[in-house]
C-alpha cells in the first residue's frame, strides 16, 4: 500500500476506536434534511508525509488531483475570493449572488504588507524568503484575520503554512519542508483532498526556489467523521490498497504564476471505485 493509505487508515482507525462523539451537543452544521450533523472527533491529530519518498495521494479511493490543484491555484496563485474563477462548484454554498465568499482565503493571501524589504503579499512574501533568507523560521502565512471574520462567509479551515529549510544529505540543493494547521476538518470528504493540495504546493515552490521537498506535516486540531459517514469509513478502510503513483511535474516551470493544472499529471494511478458522500453544510 502507498503510505499515505497507511496514514488514513490508521487515522480513521484511532478516530473511530478512540474519539468522542458530539450526538446531542450543541452543533452548527446540518445535513440536507435539516437535522444536526454529529461527528465523532480526535483532537490534534499530527500526520507526516515524506514527500521525497511518495506523492501521498491515497488509492483507497480516487483523489481528484487535478480538481484539488484547481482550487489550490485559485487560492495561492489567482489569490481569488470568487467562485466564477473555480472551475468545481465546492464553494458554491457559501458564496453570495455575486460569487464572492467574502474576505475569505485566497482575498486573505492577496492582501499587501508592508516589509522592510517592501510592500508584498504572504506568498510573495514566502517566495522572497525561500530564495534570499531560506534558513529563516520566520517564512509562513495566515489567513485567519479576526478583523475581518465578519466579512468571511465561512471561516478557513486549512489556516497557515509555515515552511522550514533544511539540508539533503545526497545533493547540494536545500530541501523544502512545510507544516499546514487545519483548525477542523471533515475527515472522509477533506483529508486527502488537502493533503494532496498542500503537497503539490510544497512541490510548486520547491521547483521554483531550486530545493528539493522534504516533509509535509498536517496538523488538525479537530480531525471528525461525521455520523453519517462512519459506515462509508468502515468499508473504506478494509479495501485493498495499491502502489503510489508517481508525480510528474513540467520541469519548465520556474515561476510559480505560470504553473497550470496541466503542469502536473500521475502515472499508474490504480485505486478502488469511488463512493458517495453526503456533504453537511
Amino acid at each position: 500500500m502507498s503510505l499515505a493509505d497507511n496514514v488514513f487508515i490508521e487515522m480513521c482507525t484511532d478516530i473511530l476506536e478512540n474519539g468522542t462523539s458530539t450526538e446531542g451537543e450543541k452543533v452548527r452544521p446540518k445535513w440536507e434534511d435539516g437535522s444536526y450533523a454529529y461527528t465523532v472527533k480526535k483532537f490534534g491529530v499530527i500526520n507526516r508525509y515524506d514527500l521525497s519518498k511518495e506523492f501521498p495521494i491515497i488509492t483507497l479511493r480516487r483523489t481528484a488531483l487535478k480538481s484539488c490543484i484547481d482550487e489550490l491555484l485559485w487560492i495561492w496563485q489567482k489569490k481569488s475570493n470568487n467562485v466564477n474563477e473555480l472551475n468545481s462548484k465546492i464553494w458554491d454554498s457559501w458564496a453570495d449572488e455575486d460569487g464572492s465568499i467574502g474576505k475569505a482565503y485566497g482575498y486573505q493571501l492577496g492582501v499587501k504588507h508592508k516589509y522592510k524589504e517592501g510592500e508584498m503579499d504572504q506568498v510573495d512574501r514566502v517566495i522572497y524568503d525561500l530564495k534570499n533568507n531560506p534558513y529563516s523560521r520566520r517564512i509562513m502565512t495566515n489567513i485567519y484575520v479576526h478583523q475581518d471574520l465578519h466579512e468571511m462567509n465561512l471561516y478557513p479551515c486549512a489556516y497557515s503554512m509555515t515552511f522550514n529549510v533544511t539540508k539533503s544529505k545526497t545533493s547540494d540543493k536545500l530541501v523544502l519542508n512545510g507544516i499546514l494547521n487545519q483548525r477542523s476538518q471533515d475527515v472522509l470528504t477533506a483529508n486527502n483532498w488537502n493533503v494532496c493540495q498542500y503537497a503539490i504546493l510544497i512541490h510548486m515552490l520547491a521547483q521554483v526556489c531550486d530545493m528539493e521537498v522534504g516533509e509535509f506535516v498536517h496538523v488538525i486540531a479537530d480531525a471528525h467523521i461525521y455520523d453519517r459517514h462512519i459506515p462509508i469509513v468502515k468499508e473504506l478502510i478494509k479495501r485493498p490498497t495499491f502502489e503510489a503513483p508517481k508525480l510528474i511535474i513540467n520541469p519548465e516551470v520556474k515561476d510559480f504564476y505560470e504553473f497550470t493544472v496541466e503542469d502536473f499529471k500521475l502515472e499508474n494511478y490504480v485505486h478502488g471505485p469511488q463512493v458517495k458522500i453526503p456533504v453537511a453544510i
